[in-house]
Parts: structure tokens; C-alpha cells; sequence
């Protein structure tokens, strides 16, 4: 087969992968071409985070402190002894918690004007919403690479 086909993949976490304001960067190659096929599509990642142990110590201390407030003698010793277990409990247990993280990004098929099929997935751009037949240019950089429309 005489087309070759490039795939590219571009993720959201790589970084410098979106244009920034005021900044230069030096392109390596810029390709011309036409989109043949446009999907925009969305990823989702689960995100664990975890804490260091410091918000576990912090959650024992304050809820030994609140603790402490109750009782007297030895019923303020084990208020403050609950107190300090609840609050350990509680934030280590907010500490390890998941969300989800939703990324828009456009699958673009790019037809260049030598004939080669390239591929490209990056962030969808409110700005810049791509449409099949759409004039392009496909610039390369050092850390990625960046579809925009031709003006």
C-alpha cells in the first residue's frame, strides 16, 4: 500500500500539549492537509488520591483536642482516646478517596497534501471545532504535536 499511515496519539496529560499565551516555541516540521474524518470523543480517569499520613496524624490530633473538651478524670482520658481514633479514621478515610476526571478530545484523520493519512488525537478546543474537508496544518514540536485550521 502506497499510503503510509502515521498514528499520533496526544494526550491531555502530556505536558505542554495546549498553546500558552505569550510563549515562543520553536516547530519542527508543519505538514498542510485536509481532514477526511473528525471524532470527538471523551476519556475518563479514575483518580486515587492518597495521602502522605500527615492528614491521618492531623485528623488524630484534632479529634484528640475535640475529644479532650468532654468528661472528666478518666472519662476525659477516653474521650480524648476516642476522639483522637475518630479523627484518625475520618481523615484517613478522606485522604483515600476517587474521582473522576472527564478529558474532550478530538480524533482527527488528516489526509496531507502528499497523500499520507495522519492521525492525531488532542484536547477539543471550543475555539477551533473541526469539520471534515477543513484546510489544516499539522505542527510538530519537540514535546507533541497540534492540529489547527489553515487560515
Amino acid at each position: 500500500m502506497k499510503k503510509l499511515l502515521w498514528i499520533i496519539l496526544v494526550f491531555p496529560l502530556i505536558a505542554n500539549a495546549a498553546y500558552q499565551r505569550n510563549t515562543a516555541r520553536p516547530v519542527n516540521q508543519v505538514l498542510f492537509g485536509s481532514v477526511d474524518t473528525v471524532r470527538y470523543i471523551t476519556q475518563q480517569d479514575i483518580v486515587k488520591s492518597q495521602g502522605s499520613g500527615w492528614e491521618t496524624l492531623l485528623g488524630a490530633v484534632v479529634g484528640g483536642v475535640i475529644g479532650n473538651q468532654f468528661g472528666g478524670g478518666t472519662g476525659k482520658e477516653v474521650a480524648t482516646a476516642v476522639g483522637a481514633v475518630a479523627g484518625a479514621g475520618v481523615a484517613r478515610n478522606h485522604a483515600n478517596q476517587e474521582y473522576r476526571i472527564e478529558y474532550k478530545l478530538v480524533e482527527i484523520l488528516i489526509k496531507t497534501e502528499d497523500g499520507k493519512l495522519i492521525d492525531v488525537i488532542q484536547d477539543v478546543d471550543s475555539n477551533m471545532l473541526f469539520e471534515r474537508g477543513d484546510k489544516v496544518r499539522i505542527l510538530y514540536f519537540d514535546d507533541g504535536v497540534r492540529v489547527d485550521k489553515e487560515y
